[in-house]
């Protein structure tokens, strides 16, 4: 299977939306998109990410490559995680550096952690049609009516026990 993320904004920050696209067999098979009254584009890029792992880890889907055109978004979660985890959630030793969009870094991160899946950058507006139609689902998100658009508030990612070394994670 192969899904595609986006995510984006009016302004930054702005009103804004992500996107998800699920593709098995060359077909789109699922999409999913959301609103936000006021928000950052990479916000919109974790938020996109995480949707699509918390899909791939409730429905337990295998041979998965999640797309995305944020190099941030995947190579925080893919390379750089390992070290902020060990620094306690910070860039640096002395913790000063502070993660931006925590929340939504940590819940990706975290939950990546327990899936084993494929992520493969792909330049955004390129002609790539799954990108391409993920864009699209995400810019509508983001110009939906305020009506439709709901508040981006913080993630919650707390431990299920003392005893587990696996975490609950929440979009919302």
């Amino acid at each position: 299977m192969e899904i595609y993320t986006d995510g984006g904004c009016i302004g930054n920050p702005g009103p804004g939306g992500f996107a998800v696209v699920f593709i098995e067999k060359g077909k789109i098979i699922e999409e999913f998109s959301q609103s936000y009254k006021h928000t950052t584009n990479n916000r919109m890029e974790y938020r996109a990410c995480l949707h699509a792992l918390e899909v791939i880890a409730d429905k337990q889907l295998q041979n998965v490559t999640l797309y995305t055109d944020s190099k941030y978004v995947m190579q925080s979660v893919t390379e750089w995680g390992h070290k902020w985890k060990r620094l306690g959630w910070a860039r640096n030793k002395s913790g000063s550096d502070k993660i931006k969009n925590e929340d939504l870094f940590k819940a990706c991160y975290l939950l990546n952690e327990s899936l084993d899946v494929k992520w493969q950058w792909v330049k955004g507006h390129a002609g790539n049609l799954g990108n391409e139609r993920a864009d699209t689902l995400a810019n509508n998100a983001a110009s939906a009516s305020i009506t439709h658009q709901i508040e981006d508030s913080p993630v919650s990612v707390t431990k299920r026990s003392p005893d587990e070394s696996l975490e609950q994670i929440s979009l919302f």
